[in-house]
Formats: C-alpha cells, sequence, structure tokens
C-alpha cells in the first residue's frame, strides 16, 4: 500500500513564508527594506478568509520573479504575534487583511471582500 501524499498546511500554497514568532515578523519586516512585502493576516476558522486565502495563493501564482514577498500569520493560532503586527505597524487589526509592506513600514492595507488578485496587483502598484 503507497503513503498518502503529505499534507501541506496553506502557508504552503498562499505565502513565502509563514510567522510563528515575533523574531519572524522582525525579519519580514527587515526583509521589506529590500523588497515589497505582503503581509497576509488568516484566520483558519473564517469562511470570509478561507476566500482572502484563495485570492492570495491565486495572486502568489500570477507575481512574477517572486515579488512581492508573501508572509502569513494566522491570527487564531499565533495570535500574540498578530497582535503585535497590530500594534507596531498602528494598523488597525482586521481578518482577514493584507498589509504592504515597503521601506519597513506599512503602505497600504485590504481588508475582506477587497483581497482580490486584482485587489493585490492595485495594492502593489499604488502603495
Amino acid at each position: 500500500m503507497e503513503a498518502a501524499p503529505p499534507r501541506y498546511s496553506h502557508s504552503v500554497i498562499a505565502a513565502d513564508r509563514q510567522l510563528l514568532t515575533e523574531s519572524d515578523f522582525d525579519a519580514v519586516l527587515a526583509r521589506s527594506r529590500e523588497v515589497d512585502v505582503l503581509l497576509f493576516k488568516h484566520s483558519t476558522r473564517c469562511p470570509i478568509s478561507s476566500a482572502a486565502f484563495e485570492e492570495v495563493a491565486a495572486y502568489r501564482n500570477r507575481r512574477t520573479g517572486g515579488v512581492p514577498e508573501i508572509a502569513m500569520v494566522r491570527v487564531i493560532e499565533e495570535r500574540p504575534v498578530s497582535q503585535a503586527i497590530a500594534h507596531r505597524l498602528s494598523v488597525r487589526h482586521e481578518s482577514p487583511q493584507v498589509i504592504l509592506l515597503r521601506g519597513g513600514q506599512p503602505a497600504g492595507d485590504l481588508s475582506h471582500g477587497a483581497i482580490t488578485v486584482d485587489g493585490l496587483a492595485e495594492l502593489v502598484g499604488r502603495g
């Protein structure tokens, strides 16, 4: 009997990096000084966030050259990290939410139904 293929978390599909600790967030913030980063705050228990997840994954598959990078934090499982992001960036917490990080600072954000492939492209273009 063949072994079942490994199961992957959503982060493998929708993001380049999953944030588990504040140190992970520090690294993403530092990285955003070199390249744009989309920070996706995802609730694993919300159907709206599931739809946003699909849009982020589709955007990730369409981008060129791996830019912008995409990082994801699960807002329930990594609550302290999610709260630190809202506090340190002074961006009101929403879920789902995508924050564009550019030059170590928030340059724009989207939430809920605005998180679409086209919305993400526009955010990156105007941010």
